[in-house]
């Protein structure tokens, strides 16, 4: 059958509507349903900031954020800059801000391994193996977060006394003051070695582009690993020999009625980080479940024809094409794992949220402390959702 190609030229745009000042015409209602929404929302907005404005005047409350310089006077038992009670309310928010981060960051990297794993194992051909998996997650999901958490926190508050602390390795202590570990004596050589260290992903990031781009220019594979070992650990091995190779550990020990030395992984911070890693957990299982039963069977069969492992397959073949369905709705598991990290106020931990309903009781500022709290999860949640969205578009499907 022959089709008859169309000229573009033939083509033409229809002609502009001209804009008529009447009622009948659609996009003039549009526009004045639009101006009065916005002008209605404004109204709404300038009517809460008097409202608030005139209560605040006449019970005499305080505003504005001077309070920050403020000496705080306020304790707090874990914190990953130097605190003392005569720091300042910017600085105790500080701290809370990092320790919301110390919770976010490394539950979101345990969560991931540990729900692929779970949703790996619930697809295997085990059947004890993967029944397990599926008693996990449907327990898991279907207990709430806070139960989780209180539950975990009670577990370790029962755990003896420093001086019948469990020893499951040498150095390594666990009692219901927290878990202790033998902990790398920080020398600036260290620091050195880390820069350089994060140098050498760098630089191996850049070799791997340009040795692929050479790699589509002549179809010549080329190996990698040599460049990036020598600079992910050749580099920071030279750099930590120049510094004087320290390789002093801190060993924790017991004195009197504690430990002393080494490093210490509160309770309250330990409970947080299991409740919030095994649940988030029993979600991301599901995920990584569906994302590989979407990939066509028809990959599993082909790769498998060709001879290649069960396991190769799933790491070579499956993973990276399913990443592209998982990658969405995990990042909504990511943001919900930090937004559910503010339930650390009821077993102790000292987050954002903690530090700054203390702030604001001794202080009154009440609005710019839910100001502050709002912001900070916001500002977390939005740099997790701009890093994910780059990464899916790096990974998604160019059409050609």
């Amino acid at each position: 059958m022959s089709q008859t190609a169309t000229d573009p030229r033939h083509l033409r745009t229809p002609p502009k509507r001209q804009l008529r000042l009447s009622w009948a015409d659609e996009r003039v209602r549009a526009i004045v349903w639009q101006v009065l929404i916005v002008g209605a929302v404004i109204g709404v907005i300038w009517w809460l900031v008097r409202n608030t404005q005139h209560n605040l005047e006449v019970r005499r409350i305080a505003t504005g954020f001077g309070f920050l310089q403020r000496e705080a006077g306020l304790p707090i038992g874990e914190a990953l800059i130097e605190y003392t009670p005569a720091s300042t309310y910017l600085r105790a928010l500080t701290v809370g801000v990092l320790n919301t981060l110390k919770v976010a960051v490394i539950g979101i990297v345990l969560a991931t391994i540990f729900g692929t794993l779970i949703g790996i194992a619930r697809l295997s051909r085990n059947w004890l193996l993967s029944k397990i998996a599926a008693v996990y997650v449907e327990l898991i999901r279907d207990v709430p977060l806070l139960l989780q958490l209180l539950f975990w926190y009670t577990i370790l508050q029962s755990l003896p006394g420093p001086r019948q602390a469990l020893n499951p390795a040498a150095g390594v202590f666990l009692s219901n003051r927290g878990l202790k570990l033998p902990f790398l004596d920080w020398q600036p050589a260290h620091s050195w070695a880390l820069l350089a260290f994060v140098v050498g992903c760098v630089a191996t990031w850049l070799f791997a582009k340009a040795m692929r781009r050479r790699q589509m220019q002549d179809g010549q594979p080329r190996r990698i690993w040599p460049a990036a070992l020598g600079f992910m650990l050749g580099l920071p091995l030279v750099v930590w020999l120049a510094g004087g190779a320290p390789t002093a550990i801190d060993w924790p020990e017991l004195r009197g009625f504690n430990f002393r030395g080494g490093m210490t992984v509160t309770p309250e911070y330990f409970a947080l980080l299991i409740g919030l890693t095994t649940y988030t957990a029993g979600f991301i299982a599901e995920i990584v479940r569906a994302g590989i039963l979407a990939v066509p069977h028809g990959q599993w069969e082909a790769a498998q024809a060709l001879g290649l492992r069960s396991g190769t397959v799933l790491r070579q073949i499956v993973l990276p094409q399913a990443l592209r369905v998982i990658v969405p709705p995990m990042t909504s598991q990511y943001l919900n794992l930090t937004k559910n990290s503010s339930l650390a106020v009821a077993i102790g931990y000292q987050d954002i949220v903690s530090i700054a309903n203390t702030t604001l009781n001794q202080t009154g500022q009440a609005i710019e402390g839910i100001a502050i709290i709002m912001l900070v999860y916001l500002s977390i949640s939005l740099s997790i959702s701009f890093f994910m969205n780059w990464y899916n578009s790096r990974i998604a499907l160019v059409e050609r």
